[in-house]
């Protein structure tokens, strides 16, 4: 497909793209030559008021109706082929295997929404009246949802696929019977048009105004503020850095009416690994550790960043295999300069803090290149220096040695709210896992046992969210079939007549 560089606004493409910005090929370190166009605030304003003119239609449809929507794209995301792929490669510097994975992975959660839509999953609470009830009759009441409204959706750097244009925000959005208007991501412009015009494919194979979905492009911060503080937008999906996400919160603040911002924002993913497992399977998960670590070279919001253990007679084994396996990493590429020159300049912090030692450091590569770096600490340290208590965006951990079980327990008390959080332990350690569970349980929002974090499953009882910094709303999940109901709000019918009530509230 011939990549335009402009705007998809209401089912047109629109922008000047000669003064814009231009993508960044990740492997090459060099940039690309099409030129994007940064939206202009009547474009974004156009966009925003389609999607409302749009909202009355689309929140109306049958579920079925918007089932086949959500099929339809994932049909067209498919036909886009190899172009697809190629073009993620180039943008983010992920190889091949893990686009298509992401690609499955997009598709999945789209036709998940169209299943449970077609089941009529999400059903309604019908309460019959009761006139015999004394003192006082009972009304009839049944409890629906109504979909928000417009949602304005951010893209992430570090999922091109799965956390971005089609992504879980935007298909759990659509799925509600919300428009949405989607900021793409300037580290991956020309994978997030080509998805745009596979949603315009969509749109118009399945009768769908074009309004219920665009795509703004663009680096300047204007775009995302006038996005999150139109009257218009009813709420927002925003995956990024912790700086950007409490910048956007605190423009939502003082709106006139503030709207729910569902921002996940960071998270160091603790591991506890208990005195047992320790004692008989130092190596295994020293190794474990570092492979999990490595997965995207650590670009992954679920790598496992901070590693507690006590200093017990294998800690040095476990320490030396970490550090070794460490040592053998190949450097890779990273999303962008950007957050190359951010890793860099956090691993140099760390390793200038006193009580940091440095155990090891993956092979050196190119400028843009991440190289791997395994930090040790002890408690007291980690306690009294907040940057050691920060997520390091890259393939970068650091080993809390903790004097017994107490000491480990001390930090958890220290972590922030984090997605997960994995307890390695063996049977002959399940008391003191029962105690590490029932504090970390409440520092999480995924409790894990004997598995690393890297990767969620996309399924009913998935909860990708947490306490913040993790997520700005603790009580939500971005993948999932629960992830539908941050865009919706529940509205109850007291005695009301069937030609009045909702298709899914008349049975």
């Amino acid at each position: 497909m011939t990549i335009t560089g402009k705007n998809l606004i209401a089912g047109q493409w629109s922008g000047e793209t000669q003064n814009g910005f231009v993508a960044f090929n990740a492997i090459e370190n060099t940039p690309m030559t099409t030129q994007f166009a940064d939206a202009t605030k009547a474009e974004i304003d156009n966009a925003i008021l389609a999607a409302q003119n749009a909202s009355s239609i689309y929140s109306q449809l049958p579920a079925v109706r918007r089932a086949t929507f959500l099929r339809t794209i994932s049909e067209q995301i498919l036909e886009l082929g190899d172009e697809l792929v190629e073009t993620a490669c180039a943008e983010t510097g992920l190889p091949a295997m893990r686009i298509q994975g992401e690609r499955g992975r997009t598709i999945g959660q789209l036709n998940l929404f169209a299943d449970l839509l077609e089941k009529g999953e999400y059903k309604a609470v019908i309460d019959l009246a009761d006139p015999e009830r004394a003192p006082l009759p009972k009304p009839e009441t049944r409890l629906g949802y109504l979909p928000l409204g417009v949602v304005g959706v951010f893209a992430a750097s570090n999922f091109p696929l799965a956390f971005s244009t089609a992504g879980g925000d935007t298909a759990s959005a659509l799925a509600a019977g919300c428009p949405v208007v989607m900021k793409a991501h300037a580290a991956h412009p020309a994978t997030a048009e080509l998805i745009a015009q596979a949603i315009l494919k969509a749109m118009n194979l399945a009768d769908i105004d074009t309004g219920v979905f665009s795509l703004v492009q663009g680096k300047s911060y204007d775009i995302s503020s006038q996005i999150v503080t139109h009257p218009l937008v009813k709420a927002v999906g925003f995956t990024g850095s912790e700086r950007v996400g409490m910048i956007l919160q605190q423009q939502i603040n003082q709106r006139a009416e503030p709207i729910p911002f569902y921002g996940e924002l960071g998270s160091v993913n603790p591991q506890f690994i208990l005195a047992n497992k320790l004692k008989n399977d130092a190596k295994e998960i020293a190794s474990g550790l570092v492979a999990s670590l490595m997965m995207g070279q650590g670009q992954f919001c679920t790598s496992p960043g901070v590693w507690f253990v006590v200093d017990a007679e294998q800690y040095s084994q476990f320490a030396e295999t970490a550090a070794a396996d460490i040592a053998q990493t190949q450097a890779g590429v990273m999303l962008t300069p950007g957050i190359a020159n951010s890793y860099k300049n956090a691993v140099n912090q760390w390793q200038n803090i006193e009580g940091v030692e440095l155990l090891a450091q993956g092979q050196a590569g190119l400028e843009h290149f991440c190289q791997a770096a395994l930090f040790s600490t002890d408690l007291a340290t980690f306690a009294n220096n907040a940057l050691l208590q920060e997520e390091v965006f890259g393939a970068s951990a650091l080993i809390v040695k903790c004097a017994d079980f107490n000491e480990m327990m001390q930090g958890i008390a220290l972590l922030k709210g984090n997605l997960t959080a994995s307890i390695h332990a063996l049977e002959s350690d399940i008391e003191d896992a029962k105690t590490v569970a029932n504090v970390a349980a409440h520092k999480v929002g995924r409790l894990i046992y004997n598995q690393m974090p890297t990767g969620v499953e996309v399924c009913a009882s998935m909860n990708h969210g947490g306490p913040f910094p993790a997520s700005t709303n603790i009580r939500t999940t971005s993948v999932g079939s629960e992830a539908i109901k941050r865009f919706q709000r529940p509205i109850c019918y007291q005695n009301m007549p069937s030609e009045l009530l909702p298709e899914l509230l008349k049975s």
